[in-house]
């Protein structure tokens, strides 16, 4: 699916132009020659991008390479880039190395979802275990079809339920507006009766405060940081997803550096994305922590919040939902494609099977 040419006309000039050097360069450069990568990182503001990402590109890949390669970065939220449009961006060349939300990714191919699917990853293990199953095909899908090589997939907090009003479990939402951020949270808050609406991650705060939602889903962390406990006094503990997301290069551009780069870039991001799943896993500790007032955290003192804990009843509310709600929904969606590649990486594993429609 390609970008129109109004879209085109709006994208940053900067992000053009530093595209055709960074191909340009590496294809025509000397071969020891100094390279420079222009980066498009995950969320702005949160730990992943302001502790991780964010030194990574800025110093540690300088060190790492003897100073031979360098790097700027931005997030893709706060380099006028929207989230929509980052796999295209990057299949186009027009980012050369950039990251991409898996979730929002899937509006234009839902197999790409399938790693993140609400309610399939309760806990970090079956997250870890489930993309284990996946990785090699997320990588080779991404190459076909996109001409994008596939260098890490990152992790953030835990996703989980913030509400305005007391809510004992999944099954009090009905008829509370919540927020969601995919295609697959919208269809889980429809089945349990919940008004689902779409909110950019920067506008949940404010929907809150002005009533737009009751509710919103995501993650422990970045909902404290963005100030959640000022205007909602309840957090579910189950994790619904995990807003994974993807870091590749465009395959062109990727092409163009030299062996010996590639392997500098590879070993690091893969080292970077080990820290950044460890902090993730931290972090969804430390978020509900913080909401709950268990722990002293950076940021205005608020009302301690209530834990929300996951009940028996939740647990098989999950199961049910994610055979009978969200697997058949995604199926809907994608097709042949994804009965294929359910049935082959994740049914063994799971025991439970995927059919079409």
């Amino acid at each position: 699916m390609g970008l129109g040419g109004s879209l085109r006309r709006q994208l940053p000039i900067l992000f053009i132009a530093l595209a055709l050097c960074v191909g340009a360069g590496a294809a025509g450069g000397a071969e020891n020659g100094p390279i420079k990568l222009q980066v498009v990182g995950g969320l702005a503001g949160v730990t992943q991008f302001t502790r991780l990402e964010k030194p990574f590109w800025e110093k540690e890949i300088a060190t790492r390479s003897g100073g031979r390669v360098t790097a700027t970065i931005k997030s893709f939220d706060a380099g006028g880039l929207r989230g929509q449009e980052m796999l295209q961006l990057i299949r186009m060349g027009v980012v050369p190395f950039g990251t991409v939300l898996l979730s929002v990714a899937s509006a234009d191919d839902p197999e790409l979802s399938a790693v993140d699917l609400p309610v399939l990853n309760p806990d970090m293990a079956t997250l870890r275990r489930t993309l284990g199953l996946f990785r090699e095909h997320l990588g080779t899908v991404l190459r076909n079809r996109y001409g994008i090589e596939l260098l890490a997939v990152y992790a953030y907090p835990a996703q989980v339920l913030y509400c305005d009003q007391p809510f004992a479990g999944l099954d009090d939402l009905a008829g509370r507006k919540v927020r969601t951020s995919s295609v697959a949270q919208f269809e889980l808050m429809n089945a349990l009766g919940a008004v689902p609406v779409v909110v950019p991650f920067a506008e949940i705060t404010k929907a809150l405060r002005d009533g737009v939602v009751d509710c919103a889903i995501t993650g422990t962390l970045s909902g404290y940081e963005i100030g959640l406990p000022a205007v909602t006094t309840h957090v579910h503990a189950m994790a619904l997803s995990w807003g994974l997301s993807f870091f590749g290069a465009n395959l062109a551009a990727w092409n163009a550096l030299p062996p010996d780069v590639q392997e500098i870039i590879r070993t690091g991001v893969a080292d970077l994305e080990q820290r950044i799943w460890r902090q993730a896993e931290a972090d969804t500790e430390r978020g509900l922590a913080c909401n709950t007032g268990k722990l002293a955290c950076a940021g205005t003192p608020q009302p301690p919040m209530a834990l929300v804990p996951t009940s028996a009843a939740d647990e098989a509310r999950r199961s049910h939902l994610l055979a009978e709600v969200v697997l058949p929904r995604w199926i809907e969606r994608c097709g042949e494609n994804c009965v294929k590649a359910w049935n082959t990486y994740f049914a063994p594993a799971l025991g439970i099977q995927a059919k079409a429609k």
